[in-house]
């Protein structure tokens, strides 16, 4: 009688089983019988049925008396007394008997060859047995592709910490200009610059003059020492300059301005909003000191703690804080965004300071003769560090030595939790500092109107006297999707980028954003979520409307400063700002046109033309005879003369009596 081996001993019936149950489980036992090919041709039943022989022909793998036996999967100690390793339960074989040639799995499991578990098998087994037949080998088993497969790109390449931090870059080295920008991950988040033509006056206070009091406007200008008057509405005028004393409660819109000021008179004021264009700057006499936690307001009694911080229970420290500093009476004050987590001691040293400035600018307002300059805000590396300066920049780079001090005592002034792990450096770098970190195109993509999107399409910017229009086109965006899904996904593309275009490029105003059509209501009020989480980051004044039926979507934004564009580029003397230049054959015909209307005149003899050299030369080729025709007609004599060097859209026609 022969066992079936084609079945490990757990699944055999139990009348096939061993006289110990022990040995029945043992590891020993059923090694062997994975080994063995089950029904090979030419094995005799004593070599087949070898791995299951019964226990007395196998003394030394029975467990002794009282021993409990042991657990499945637990190896067994050879003969010789060496302990084994401890092998893992084998894994369980199909009922069919595997064709010939088959390699069993045993020996990739167990970690060790197949050779060497069959010699150990062999020394186990009884004197008298016969030996077992080795199985035949085969090549190992391949790999499975997953196994040796490469790791994803996110899984393999996490996004490194230096991926996501802040870091600023300053570019001082020359003496024409100063830059800022603000990086994230490589990204320009804020771009600041400052040139010698045009500095900026945000801020400074001057002791101005009244020139004129325009009671239709309910506004005065004022003469500041700038090449255009200050415009100062009557809601920004104080009442200790008011000409009449009046009630406390006396609202300033039931008073006339022109009672209640008069033209001559002295004020001190601040410039609160840049001149542009043909307009001056805006005045206000409420003056503000800004300090790097709180902001001081002479003459003025209100006294808050900014929104930004919503722990109330920091709110109520930072009162007990601003308390116990002395402010004098008539002076109100901001706390700022950044007086989270300070000392006593670093707020009390602000107010100081700001309280020493204001001392200095009263003792300036008594002595100077009006207009002067009594306060110059400060430079911009100073002003971006008191202001936009927080713990999650976490790298400096400076190109100037000047420009690294700078940042260095601001960074020493500072408390231990809001300096944390900053660092400033001086860059060395054979390239300038913003080649080297690939700045230099994203500026220049900041002074262009069209912007492109990652997914293929693009946003235009057209900003105008009034308004701000930007147009949303979806350009490749709808490659391999569906029309709705390519909408909805230009459209937040458009609304991510449009919030940092408008910072980078401070444009503010009423702004009219035009989305492409969206059918579904979810989808419009997903853009219209995602415009708003995207201007919190915006420290300007924003509000939204909601996106209407036509797709329009009004913002209005509060203007920081003149548009970047303002220092760095000029008005085009050709296209007048329109981008357009009249063609050749149209600027021809105009001035053929002012020739015919010229020479029906009396007296007109002769006509010289000085006229740009592609349009001369057309008239010369194109329009000889109609020249002709019109001095046989009028009897006078016309010239053209080309000028290389004339503008296109210059010309020079005079009409000569002799």
């Amino acid at each position: 009688m022969t066992n079936d081996t084609t079945k490990p001993a757990d699944e055999r019936p139990r009348s096939q089983g061993t006289e110990n149950s022990g040995e029945e489980r043992s590891i020993l036992s059923r090694v062997s019988k994975w080994l063995k090919k089950p029904g090979k041709p030419g094995e005799e039943d004593g070599q087949s049925s070898s791995p299951a022989a019964p226990a007395s022909g196998r003394p030394e793998a029975a467990p002794a008396s009282g021993e409990a036996p042991r657990p499945e999967g637990e190896a067994t100690s050879p003969a010789n007394g060496k302990p084994r390793r401890r092998k893992r339960p084998p894994r369980r074989r199909s009922r069919t008997p595997k064709p010939e040639g088959s390699q069993p799995e045993a020996a990739a499991e167990e970690g060790q060859p197949a050779q060497v578990q069959v010699a150990q098998v062999a020394a186990e087994k009884p004197k008298g047995a016969a030996p077992a037949r080795p199985p035949r080998q085969r090549p190992p088993r391949k790999t499975p592709e997953r196994a040796t497969e490469a790791p994803k790109p996110e899984e393999s390449r996490p996004v490194a910490k230096g991926d996501t931090s802040l870091k600023l870059l300053i570019n001082t080295d020359e003496p024409e200009e100063c830059r800022l920008v603000l990086l994230e991950g490589g990204r320009v988040e804020s771009f600041y610059v400052e040139t010698v033509s045009q500095a900026q006056t945000k801020g400074n206070i001057y002791k101005g003059k009244v020139t004129a009091v325009e009671a239709s406007l309910q506004a005065a200008f004022v003469d500041y020492g700038s090449e255009k008057n200050g415009f100062l509405p009557f809601g920004d005028i104080h009442p200790e300059y008011y000409a009449t004393e009046t009630a406390a409660d006396t609202h300033w819109k039931d008073l006339p301005i022109q009672k209640v000021l008069s033209k001559g008179q002295e004020v001190l004021v601040e410039v609160v909003k840049e001149a542009t264009g043909n307009k001056g700057a805006t005045l206000t006499t409420y003056l503000s000191l800004p300090g790097r936690y709180l902001v001081l307001m002479p003459g003025s009694d209100s006294a808050g703690i900014s929104r930004k911080i919503e722990s109330e229970e920091e709110r109520n420290k930072l009162r007990e804080m601003i308390e116990s500093v002395n402010i004098p009476e008539g002076i109100g004050y901001i706390v700022r965004t950044a007086s989270q987590e300070i000392t006593k001691t670093a707020l009390a040293q602000d107010v100081r300071y700001l309280l020493n400035l204001w001392k200095e600018i009263k003792k300036k307002g008594q002595t100077e003769k009006a207009p002067a300059l009594l306060h110059k805000e400060q430079n911009i590396v100073s002003r971006f560090l008191r202001d936009h300066f927080t713990s999650e920049i976490a790298e400096i780079l400076v190109d100037a030595d000047e420009a690294l001090a700078q940042v260095n005592s601001f960074l020493e002034l500072l408390p231990p939790a809001q300096r944390k792990t900053t660092i400033a450096k001086l860059h060395k770098g054979s390239q300038p500092l913003f080649h080297q970190y690939h700045v230099e195109k994203q500026i220049e993509q900041i002074y262009q109107p069209n912007v492109p999107l990652p997914s293929g399409g693009s946003i235009v910017i057209n900003p105008t006297e009034a308004l701000v229009a930007i147009d949303v086109n979806s350009g490749r965006t709808g490659k391999d999707k569906s029309f709705e899904d390519a909408i909805f996904l230009a459209n937040m593309e458009a609304a991510e980028e449009l919030s940092r275009q408008l910072r980078l490029r401070d444009l503010g105003g009423l702004i009219v954003v035009d989305f492409i059509d969206m059918r579904d209501s979810k989808h419009i009020r997903e853009v219209e979520k995602k415009v708003r989480d995207c201007m919190k980051r915006d420290k300007a004044k924003v509000d939204f409307s909601k996106i209407s039926k036509f797709g329009l979507m009004q913002i209005s934004r509060q203007k920081m400063a003149a548009p970047v564009a303002v220092g760095s580029y000029h008005i085009c003397p050709h296209c007048q700002g329109r981008g357009l230049v009249r063609s050749v054959e149209t600027q021809a015909l105009v001035h053929i046109r002012h020739i015919q209307t010229g020479v029906t005149r009396k007296e007109i003899k002769r006509v010289v033309c000085r006229l740009p050299m592609e349009v001369a030369q057309y008239l010369l080729n194109k329009k000889r005879q109609d020249l002709l025709e019109m001095e046989q007609v009028h009897q006078v004599e016309i010239s053209i003369i080309p000028e290389a060097t004339m503008p296109p859209n210059e010309s020079k026609i005079d009409f000569l009596k002799e």
